[in-house]
């Protein structure tokens, strides 16, 4: 009789997520934007099991949800493990949620075998991350980096809701902003744990990964003017038809992302009016996103994109307006932490593998406070911001105990 594998903490990693799953805004999906009322009921589940776990803890004037461990000596600099439960519309399940709860384990089983580290332990749930509902960018952790753009306070939402008063709403405090940011003395490091969102791990069938760099992003509206007019009255070559040439600017963006190594560009939303069949398009609105673990290679790969289009747009008698809204800087790994994670990746027999990631995290707001690290689980397919998001509770368990073991080592 063969013995069975300890899965003990992936079990409990995958009960957390379920627990988080049931808060949505959405009946039979999931769905949970910044200051919505499914994410406060997140923030206050999340609140109540880390007092659970022993970890005291409150809601920020963000609506971030933060746990502390003192350990044996308060005043040293402390060691914080996050990642964000905000989510996308129509979500899955794991995507920032298993980076919080993996944290929270590690809490428990710190406890359960009677350890106290040396140092402070925090455990942060981020409440914006994904961005989707104001136009801001990693606002809840750049806050900890003391780095809040205090404009994100008057974005609004695409209800015309001002982030500030969805704030207030929420139970937070615009006036508490200021106070959120963390003095740098004060932390040794960030550890991040998410999944992969992409298919790498899974194609060198290894349940984990270690970040080497996450990529810089440019994220821009642009606006195409032409001018309406009759489809079936106006010739092929009088016509200043904005989507037409919407059309040829797409082609631009994907040749100038597809020519380069590592660069990825994307037009995800275009919206068009009037958006009747029988009239020729009068305006497209439509966004840009532009990754690359490079900046100077994604600076100039956006610049390449404005100048075709503009002179497409020249071309075809429209005028064409871009307006930049994000810039993410591309943000190595602390080499120190990621030493650590490889000696834990070790330690459970597996082969450590470093991979960048093509995807934003808090990790980026992270790094201008302390040295940041980031550990990737493999997820199925690489499917991500999906309802098939989709782990296992065999590679939750590796990811729960590379994570100990890499705590324990710095915590020691």
């Amino acid at each position: 009789m063969t013995n069975q594998p300890d899965l003990s903490l992936g079990r409990r990693v995958m009960a957390m997520i379920e627990d988080l799953a049931q808060h949505t805004d959405e009946y039979g999906r999931l769905t949970r934007l910044y200051l919505s009322p499914a994410h406060r009921a997140a923030a206050d589940s999340t609140l109540e099991i880390m007092r659970k776990a022993g970890l005291s803890a409150h809601i920020d004037a963000l609506g971030s949800v933060v746990g502390r461990l003192d350990g044996s000596n308060p005043s040293a600099p402390a060691l914080l493990i996050g990642s964000h439960i905000d989510s996308v519309v129509d979500a899955g399940r794991y995507d920032g949620n298993l980076g919080v709860v993996l944290g929270i384990v590690v809490a428990e089983a710190l406890k359960a075998e009677g350890i106290v580290p040396s140092c402070p332990l925090e455990i942060v749930a981020f409440g914006d991350e994904e961005n989707v509902r104001f136009p801001t960018n990693l606002s809840t952790s750049y806050a900890f980096a003391g780095r809040y753009d205090e404009a994100w306070l008057d974005g609004r939402d695409a209800d015309g809701i001002a982030l500030r008063d969805a704030l207030i709403a929420f139970g937070g405090d615009p006036l508490g902003v200021a106070a959120l940011a963390r003095d740098p003395a004060r932390y040794r490091g960030y550890l991040e744990v998410h999944i992969e969102q992409g298919p790498q791990l899974e194609a060198h069938d290894l349940p984990v990964g270690i970040v080497s760099a996450i990529n810089g992003i440019t994220r821009a509206r642009a606006h195409v003017i032409g001018e309406a007019g009759h489809a079936g009255t106006v010739p092929m070559n009088m016509r200043r038809d904005a989507l037409a040439a919407v059309a040829e600017m797409i082609g631009i963006v994907e040749r100038a992302s597809s020519t380069r190594t590592d660069t990825v560009a994307t037009v995800g939303v275009a919206q068009v009016q009037p958006g009747a069949i029988n009239v020729i398009p009068a305006r497209v609105d439509f966004t840009l996103d532009a990754r690359s673990p490079d900046d100077a290679v994604r600076h100039a790969m956006v610049q390449d994109i404005v100048t075709e289009c503009e002179a497409a747009a020249k071309r075809r008698g429209v005028t064409f307006a871009i307006e930049p809204f994000m810039e993410s800087p591309a943000t190595p790994m602390s080499k120190d932490l990621m030493a650590q994670l490889e000696e834990a990746v070790r330690s459970i027999g597996v082969k450590p593998m470093q991979l960048a990631s093509g995807a934003g995290h808090d990790a980026v707001a992270m790094a201008n406070l302390c040295p940041s690290a980031m550990l990737f689980v493999r997820c199925k397919g690489g499917i991500s911001h999906n309802p098939a998001e989709s782990i296992t509770v065999e590679d939750a368990d590796a990811a729960a105990r590379v994570l100990l073991t890499a705590v324990k080592r710095i915590v020691a």
